[in-house]
């Protein structure tokens, strides 16, 4: 017995000598399991009826949204005021005037939902109209993965430009987890964009996507170099409007663009920029 109280010893040691714990009583840390519960409820609110085990009539809809509204502000705006305590003391907001702070930035992002809305739909149109498997768009909302990711993406987005840390990145990862696609919450996506089965595709944090792009399963938008010291700087390519990227194709650097209305093939390797309207592949003997 007094071996196992030794362990225990160690253990605690190892908290204060290595961090790596969440304690109510100290500078505490978002908590996941809360942040994912919101994503749910910023689900439920941006597609009532389609992701829940939750009957709504026309009745029913105005206050289960008032609900959701009102516990999304409340939850969330406890998790950021988590994430951004440092920013806080820096700025003088320290106590409520920090949890004011983060209940502002939670606010906007409820007056930003009809735009996220729009901009959603849009990407359904574009799964709708690019994937000849599509049915329709309520199947396109119901089950494809892509737009699951985009879902979250452009909630963490929202957050990643207000200067909110860690949650967007649990928001990021927690999807990542469910679909197999990895964006990184930085990452700008312009409207009409359709990810195609999904599965691999890595998009990295200074990446900009335009409008009317379609990317299949196993693309990396990615860095020529992983060095600490590139972190401030743009790593990752540009993606103009109406691109096409095949499955397996791999595009790294910040100053890589690939121009607008271009077509890159399967398993291409691309360093460098490709003007408008090319047409690149992987030709093999």
């Amino acid at each position: 017995m007094s071996s196992l109280d030794e362990s225990i010893e160690r253990i605690l040691d190892s908290y204060d000598s290595q961090g790596g714990i969440n304690l109510a009583d100290v500078q505490n840390f978002p908590n996941r399991e809360s942040v994912v519960s919101v994503l749910e409820d910023l689900e439920n609110i941006i597609f009532p009826g389609f992701r829940e085990d939750f009957n709504l009539d026309r009745h029913t809809l105005r206050f289960a949204t008032g609900e959701r509204v009102h516990r999304v502000v409340r939850n969330l705006s406890i998790e950021v005021t988590k994430s951004i305590t440092y920013i806080c003391m820096i700025a003088n907001r320290e106590g409520t005037g920090c949890y004011k702070y983060a209940e502002q930035i939670v606010l906007a992002l409820i007056e930003e939902i009809p735009e996220i809305r729009r901009i959603l739909f849009s990407d359904a149109k574009a799964a709708l109209e690019g994937d000849p498997a599509a049915r329709s768009a309520e199947e396109v909302l119901l089950s494809y993965p892509g737009l699951s990711a985009l879902l979250v993406h452009r909630i963490a987005h929202f957050l990643h430009k207000k200067g909110v840390p860690i949650i967007p990145r649990i928001m990021s990862e927690y999807i990542h987890g469910r679909t197999g696609i990895d964006i990184h919450p930085g990452a700008s996506i312009g409207e009409e964009c359709f990810i195609d089965h999904g599965t691999g595709v890595v998009i990295g944090e200074t990446c900009v996507i335009g409008s009317r792009v379609k990317i299949y399963q196993g693309v990396t938008l990615g860095a020529l170099s992983v060095k600490k010291v590139m972190a401030d700087k743009k790593r990752h390519p540009t993606i103009e409007n109406g691109v096409t990227i095949y499955a397996g194709a791999t595009i790294l650097g910040g100053e890589t663009v690939i121009g607008e209305g271009s077509v890159i093939g399967g398993n291409t390797w691309i360093t460098e920029s490709v003007p408008p309207g090319s047409r690149i592949y992987n030709v093999t003997q």
